[in-house]
Parts: C-alpha cells; sequence; structure tokens
C-alpha cells in the first residue's frame, strides 16, 4: 500500500497534535544524513535532529552495523538477576564521561523515566536513612516529561492542566533571567534553610520545551553549591543538553567545583536510533540502598530495561561522538550560531535571541504576547516545511538544534530561510 500520510488519518493519533486541526502527517520513507525524505522524495533538513535525539544523521551507517550485529547476537533478556556485555560496556564508558563522581548506571528507556527513577531514587534515599526531607524544589517553567512526577516537577502550564489536581506538591522558584539571577538564588536558600529538601531538579543551562530559555554557569554552580551546603540532592536533566548539545559534554561541565548527585540522560544518548534512558547516581546514594531489610530496595524498573540493542546503539553513538571530526563538528556550529546571531541582532522582529553550543533560539516579535499557542506558531512551521525545512517553533520561539552532520552550507541555507522569515513577519 502506498501513501503513508492518508493511511495514516485512519489509524493514528499524533502526540502534541491537536487531531481535528492539523493537516495531514508527512510520510516519511528514508532518513539520510541531515536529511527526512518523504513519499514524493521532498528532502527535508532536519535542523532540529527530529526533537533533539538525532546526533549524528539519519540512518548512519555505523551505528546500523553495530546494531545489526548485536541484533544476531542478543535482542533482549531480563535484567533482573541477569546481565549483558552492551549494558555493562556501555555503563563503563558513560561514568567516567559525565560531571562529578558519578558511580551508578540505572537503566530505563527514555527521559521521563529517567527522571521518575531519578526523584524515587532521591526521596527513598533520605528515607533509607530517615532523614525527614519530602520537599522537592524546581524551576519556574521546567518541563521534565510527561509522566506524572516528571508533570509534578513541571511548570503547571498547557501540558499539565488536564491533571493539575493530581500532582504531587513541589516548590518551585523563579527562573533565574539575566539580570534577576538573585531571585532565584535567594527563593532557593530560604526554602533550603528549612532543611526538609530532598532534591532540587534543574535543566543545567537550557530550559527546552519552555522556549529555550537559557541561563549562566554561575548561576548553575551557585545553586547546586547551595544544595550541598544544606544537604539537599541536586538532580541535573540533562535529557536535551547532554552529549554535546550546549558545547561542552554535559552541560553541568560548565559549573567547575561543583557536580550534581544525579543525573538523567536519554535523546542523544543512542545517537536518536532506539529509546533507552539512564539516571547515574554517586556512590553515596547507591550505598543508601544497601541494607539487609528488603525495603530499602528500589523497587523501579521496566520490561526492557537495559535493551541490548539500546545499550549498543548507545556504545556505537559513543565512538561517534568522541571522535575528533564530531568535536570539531560541534565547535563549528557553535561558531556559526554565534556568527548569524551577531548578523540577526538588530532585527526588529526579534525580542531577544540567545545561544548556547548548538542551540540558537529566536524569540520573534509575531504581534501577540507570545507563548506556545502563539498565534503565528503554525504560520512559520509551514512556512519552513515549503522550504523543505523542519523547524518546530515553540509558540513563538524559533530555534534551531541540528544533527552533528550538517555541513556550512546547509546550515546555510535554514539561515538564509530565517532571513526570508524576517521578511515576512
Amino acid at each position: 500500500m502506498n501513501n503513508i500520510s492518508q493511511r495514516d488519518s485512519a489509524v493514528i493519533w499524533h502526540p502534541y497534535t491537536q487531531m481535528q486541526l492539523a493537516p495531514g502527517a508527512i510520510g516519511i520513507v528514508k532518513g539520510e544524513g541531515v536529511f527526512l525524505i518523504d513519499e514524493a522524495s521532498n528532502r527535508y533538513i532536519d535542523a532540529i535532529a527530529s526533537w533533539w535525539v538525532n546526533l549524528h544523521g539519519h540512518s548512519h551507517p555505523y551505528i546500523a552495523q553495530y546494531l545489526s550485529k548485536q541484533l544476531l547476537t542478543l535482542e533482549h533478556c531480563i535484567f533482573a538477576g541477569f546481565t549483558h556485555e552492551p549494558a555493562v560496556a556501555l555503563a563503563e564508558r558513560l561514568l567516567p564521561l559525565l560531571p562529578g563522581n558519578m558511580a551508578r548506571i540505572f537503566y530505563s528507556d527514555n527521559g521521563s523515566t529517567a527522571v521518575e527513577v531519578a526523584l524515587k531514587m532521591a526521596w527513598q534515599y533520605h528515607d533509607n536513612r530517615q532523614a525527614g526531607r519530602r520537599r522537592l524544589i524546581a524551576l519556574e517553567g521546567a518541563y521534565h516529561g510527561d509522566t506524572f512526577g516528571a508533570m509534578s516537577v513541571s511548570g503547571r502550564s498547557l501540558f499539565t492542566r488536564p491533571f493539575d489536581a493530581l500532582l504531587f506538591d513541589v516548590s518551585f522558584i523563579p527562573f533565574p533571567h539575566p539580570g534577576r539571577e538573585e531571585d532565584t538564588l535567594q527563593a532557593l536558600e530560604t526554602l533550603l534553610q528549612q532543611e526538609d529538601a530532598a532534591a532540587l531538579i534543574i535543566e543545567p543551562l537550557v530550559q527546552g520545551a519552555a522556549g529555550m530559555r537559557m541561563y549562566a554557569p554561575a548561576v548553575l554552580e551557585q545553586m547546586i553549591r547551595l544544595c550541598h551546603t544544606y544537604g539537599c540532592l541536586a538532580i541535573a536533566d540533562e535529557v536535551m543538553t547532554g552529549f554535546g548539545r550546549t558545547g561542552t559534554w554535559f552541560a553541568c561541565d560548565q559549573a567547575p567545583g561543583v557536580a550534581p548527585d544525579i543525573v538523567c540522560l536519554s535523546k542523544g544518548l543512542t545517537g536518536g536510533t532506539v529509546p533507552l534512558g539512564v539516571t547515574a547516581c554517586t556512590q553515596e546514594i547507591y550505598e543508601a540502598f544497601l541494607s539487609d531489610d528488603h525495603r530499602h530496595t528500589l523497587y523501579h524498573g521496566h520490561s526492557f530495561t537495559a535493551n541490548p540493542i539500546a545499550c549498543a546503539a548507545g556504545l556505537a553513538s559513543l565512538d561517534l561522538l568522541l571522535a575528533p571530526a564530531c568535536r570539531k563538528q560541534i565547535d563549528a556550529i557553535a561558531g556559526a550560531h554565534r556568527a548569524v546571531a551577531k548578523r540577526w541582532q538588530d532585527r526588529g522582529a526579534l525580542r531577544d535571541i540567545r545561544q548556547c553550543g548548538t542551540i540558537l533560539a529566536l524569540e520573534l516579535d509575531t504581534g501577540a504576547a507570545g507563548g506556545y499557542l502563539d498565534q503565528r506558531r503554525d504560520f512559520m512551521y509551514h512556512f519552513f516545511l515549503e522550504r523543505k525545512i523542519l523547524l518546530r517553533p515553540l509558540g513563538n520561539v524559533l530555534y534551531l538544534l541540528p544533527p552533528y552532520c550538517i555541513t556550512p552550507e546547509q546550515l546555510e541555507q535554514v539561515y538564509e530561510a530565517i532571513d526570508g522569515l524576517f521578511a515576512v513577519l
């Protein structure tokens, strides 16, 4: 049968989509490097790495060959009481790369569940030690996922509205907007002084779904330092920011002298190939669960925990990520973003332009208040699709977060399309 799009409309319910209003989905038949290729052979530059997951380009032959070999060796096995080489090898390779002194890897299957594990780890860490700490702290505007624990530590918003009454209480502190960082730090310290905080969870340096909002590394450093001063755990949700997106391997690497206690990973972990989540923690946290009392066990898991295919994809992606050529590409993308940001900084259509590593965000003046439901969002989305570029604005915030394989010419093609948008806004 042909025409994937027509068949899709009869059987599929898409995420984050008002199905009554949305046009038919574009049927993709192939991925190739930076391109997604549809049924009519149109080639779209995937300038957002398919929701920030794709690091090295679509259908990368090295990852494909690695997975093919693993498929013929071991496709899956239970991970309670059993283990396997890909899971152990990936943990061995990840731990030295992570910020701080991470000592243990707990596998799950996506970013939301990596966060769920982190929250349960932090809460039970204090419970096992009979510390009586129950408060969770998060930043206003946060987005940590769509499961109930992850929603609870996310800002109350369009995404959570139907479920707000079911979410557990969290103390939110102001986002550290440039020039207002002290408000954030003072609010955090005031809460920490009550000595009941179990953990602070943050997206380090960049809040993604909130509109690619960015803050300074010095603030990240001070928030983590305050947590440690008052005996509160710091959880870094590096699901989006990990694996080079902010210029360093992990965003927390830009906060020297401190490190989180727990790190959450997913998205780029497998190069965007298959789902996998990781929650890493320090030895101190791990040891709080060691006991002759079975009630101190972390009772969490998934049927596909540490799936060997996913772990193999993670190993293959790390091979590519740590090669000198990838480091050069990351630096080149960041440099190109810096240059074009200077070119655009005086554009009248811009409210703000911000950049962190390979992430470039443009907050546009669309004549409305802005926000996720900005009236011009759909116009902008289709403006770029017509030019065979996938950019998916967060309301009035247009952002670029491309695969590392993008060439200077392809990047310039995206920049030129944005120039065209400025002309019609």
